[in-house]
């Protein structure tokens, strides 16, 4: 039976050491503030910024909300985030995504200071992430400000607590964006990991999911992956999360037809996800640490 990779005693770690280092911050004046900026009110949005706040309470750090309504202008949300940027009290932003259709997504994340960027999403960070800026620890910061996306960053922390190894391993991501299969695909390189980088329209993708020592399932495809992808003794991280008719929750991996098979596995939910929140708030503090003068 498959060791099951629960997200919950990662993300407990993360906490218990950004409330040491909250502590420290404090201790020299600085309180670290998190700017969320959400255009409009999707429920999805409004639940993961409910979690965030809970936990950046427990932690002592302060969140500030930046709401603008869904038919917002697009000048309106580049003025907020470029006010954001040059106020020394915020040391951290994340943009809630997707924006409403009618914004420009590429460019409103490119107006974000990659010193404050906690999720990865503008050029500047994401070019520290493929140019090896970054080697992939929970909470360290790219050269030259910003952070890996929280996600995939996530997914090597999940790794690191469980201590699974990442030096010389064989690693398939079956998924291509950018906020998560190529991130998480440069995070693993750098930790130097053999990565291959598949997507849902690889040729022969089962075969060459069973060749890996590890799979990360970034498609964005429901239970995309099941037995035929799978050989004994693997580590299956999950990343996906969906919905089905009945109201529960799946991933991109047939968890059911997985498990029996793999040595380690993430569930969903309570896998990948349970971490990604500790995650952003670890970026957060190190990026108060770098705003403070000395720190």
């Amino acid at each position: 039976m498959a060791r099951i990779l629960v997200g919950a005693p990662v993300a407990a770690a993360l906490m218990e050491q950004i409330k040491r280092e909250t502590v420290l911050l404090a201790a020299r004046g600085v309180i670290p503030v998190l700017a969320l900026v959400r255009i409009g009110g999707r429920e999805d949005d409004r639940a993961y910024e409910r979690g965030i706040v809970k936990r950046a309470g427990d932690a002592g750090l302060t969140v500030r909300h930046a709401v603008l309504p869904e038919d917002a202008a697009h000048d309106k949300v580049l003025e907020l985030i470029r006010s954001l940027n040059t106020e020394s009290a915020v040391h951290g932003i994340l943009l809630f995504r997707p924006l409403p259709a009618h914004l420009d997504d590429a460019e409103i994340c490119a107006a974000i200071d990659p010193a404050k960027d906690l999720d990865g999403v503008s050029p500047g960070s994401l070019a520290a992430v493929y140019s090896g800026g970054i080697a992939g620890e929970a909470g360290s910061a790219v050269r030259g400000g910003g952070f890996a996306p929280c996600t995939a960053e996530a997914c090597i922390a999940l790794l690191d607590h469980y201590g699974i190894g990442i030096e010389g391993k064989r690693f398939v991501v079956v998924g291509r964006s950018l906020v998560i299969g190529r991130p998480a695909a440069m995070l693993l390189l750098h930790r130097n990991a053999t990565v291959t980088l598949c997507h849902s329209r690889t040729v022969n993708l089962a075969a060459v999911c069973r060749e890996a020592d590890a799979v990360i399932a970034a498609s964005g495809k429901r239970e995309l992956l099941g037995a035929v992808h799978f050989s004994a003794g693997q580590t299956i991280i999950d990343v996906g999360i969906h919905l089905r008719q009945d109201g529960t929750l799946a991933g991109d991996v047939n968890f059911a037809e997985a498990e029996p098979l793999a040595a380690d596995i993430t569930p969903v939910p309570g896998g990948v996800g349970a971490v990604t929140t500790a995650v952003l708030l670890s970026h957060l503090v190190r990026a108060a640490r770098r705003a403070g003068a000395g720190i």
